[in-house]
């Protein structure tokens, strides 16, 4: 079956992107049952879990502005204090990405996963970015909200993801050496870049029979 990683900027279409990749190869998207399940296995809220997503802007900034903030050896910022709480919800959703990938396989959108999963070779890792004004043209197209509201969502989603990804593996979340695939995804339609994923992760044997 295998495992097909979406590593997608903001307003990249990520969560447009992903289901649409999951259905042509027959496979499940995982997305939000993935905090549910962390949830599950600490005890704790949904709600906690999903703060403390990689996938959700406010809960991500939260984590790394509110925990204070201290230069790191890659650059970026690092949280400084509350780690082990931190590193319970990250190590948690480490697991359940690896049985995603040893069971059914799926669709993951986020959660550092091509950097989880980076050494499987049964993995498609895939990258989907683009310039920051076509990103934002294309958040205001899908979300409907004033643009400068958005410009700022956006620029706090990607410091926050990237100081995630600096901080617990130490690496640059857009560096195109953990990927596949790079696709800037502003510059297609929705359709063509599913197309490229699919067949991309065909290539490698990723798919329902």
């Amino acid at each position: 079956m295998g495992v097909v990683t979406l590593s997608a900027a903001y307003g990249a279409g990520g969560p447009d992107i992903g289901p649409a990749v999951a259905e042509r190869l027959g496979l499940p998207f995982h997305d939000r049952v993935i905090p549910v399940k962390v949830a599950g296995r600490l005890g704790v809220p949904v709600e906690e879990a999903e703060a403390n997503d990689e996938t959700v802007v406010t809960g991500l900034w939260r984590m790394v502005a509110s925990l204070g903030a201290m230069p790191d050896t890659v650059g970026g910022v690092m949280p400084a204090a509350g780690i082990p709480d931190a590193r319970a919800f990250r190590e948690q959703t480490e697991r359940v990405l690896t049985e995603i990938a040893a069971t059914g396989g799926g669709v993951v959108l986020g959660r550092a996963a091509a950097l989880v999963l980076a050494d499987r070779p049964d993995v498609l890792h895939v990258r989907l970015g683009g310039r920051r004004e076509r990103r934002l043209a294309a958040a205001v197209a899908r979300y409907g909200r004033p643009a400068e509201e958005l410009r700022r969502e956006m620029d706090a989603n990607d410091r926050a993801r990237e100081a995630y990804v600096r901080h617990f593996y130490r690496a640059d979340a857009s560096s195109a050496r953990h990927y596949h695939l790079v696709i800037d995804s502003t510059a297609f339609a929705v359709d063509a870049v599913v197309d490229l994923v699919v067949g991309a992760a065909r290539s490698r044997g990723i798919g329902a029979v």
